[in-house]
């Protein structure tokens, strides 16, 4: 932690340095924000998650291997990118 003068002003801190003395304050430490989720849809995100052909990407969504990266409602696909690059690397 930075030591900082107990004369400092508040409107001279840092942000860094005014969540480093809050979280010594409270005794807990800060959270970082959660990594946001990568979302494609449809039949071209998944071609363009793999960087492949329209046909590809049908064959690897009917292949199974990211089928728990895929939610399907109707006519509507949503793929979660991350995932669905991590399943089909295993």
């Amino acid at each position: 932690m930075i030591d900082i003068n107990p004369n400092t002003r508040l409107i001279d801190l840092t942000v860094r340095q005014l969540l480093e003395l809050i979280q010594s304050a409270s005794g807990t430490p800060t959270q970082d924000a959660p990594k946001e989720r990568r979302l494609e849809y449809g039949i071209t995100g998944i071609a363009r998650i793999f960087n492949c052909s329209i046909s590809t990407a049908n064959r690897i969504k009917a292949s199974g291997k990211i089928d728990k990266a895929i939610s399907q409602r109707g006519r509507l696909i949503v793929i979660d990118a991350d995932k669905a690059l991590e399943l089909f690397n295993k």
